[in-house]
């Protein structure tokens, strides 16, 4: 993990520390934390209960969008921190589009993860990848394959 990876999270710790409601970092930087060999990280991927993502923001100075997305994905709420090294991207009432319609990203699981003395939460490795799997682009699939190969 980079120095700047490491600060990013910190500083997302703290500022979510006040959450009502259970967060997770998905994306790179799980993957990342799960063991995969991800080559970079260019952002961390925060993704909250709607209410939690809003006040998240906030705390933050970062004015919330609400309704945001494309046609893969798309938020309640949404903002980019960009105090940190890395952005942080944090979304709340998250979609993915799915079927022909909109489907609620949900998650089961979560495990803590201490970096340099803050905890963050991800996903444990299964529902990582079955999370990613339901996302659907290459980048996502290819790192879903790293997780259960183990590479």
């Amino acid at each position: 993990m980079t120095p700047e990876l490491a600060e990013t999270l910190h500083k997302v710790a703290a500022a979510a520390a006040d959450a009502v409601d259970p967060w997770w970092i998905i994306g790179s930087a799980a993957v990342l934390m799960q063991g995969g060999k991800v080559r970079h990280v260019r952002d961390v991927d925060l993704m909250m209960s709607a209410g939690d993502a809003e006040a998240f923001l906030r705390r933050v100075s970062v004015e919330p969008r609400r309704g945001t997305g494309d046609e893969r994905f798309r938020s309640r709420v949404f903002g980019t921190w960009l105090e940190p090294p890395l952005a942080v991207e944090a979304f709340g009432g998250f979609e993915v589009a799915a079927d022909g319609g909109w489907r609620d990203v949900s998650l089961t699981t979560r495990e803590a993860i201490s970096v340099g003395g803050a905890r963050v939460h991800v996903p444990t490795r299964n529902e990582l990848v079955r999370l990613l799997r339901s996302f659907g682009r290459a980048k996502d699939l290819e790192r879903a394959a790293m997780l259960e190969h183990g590479a």
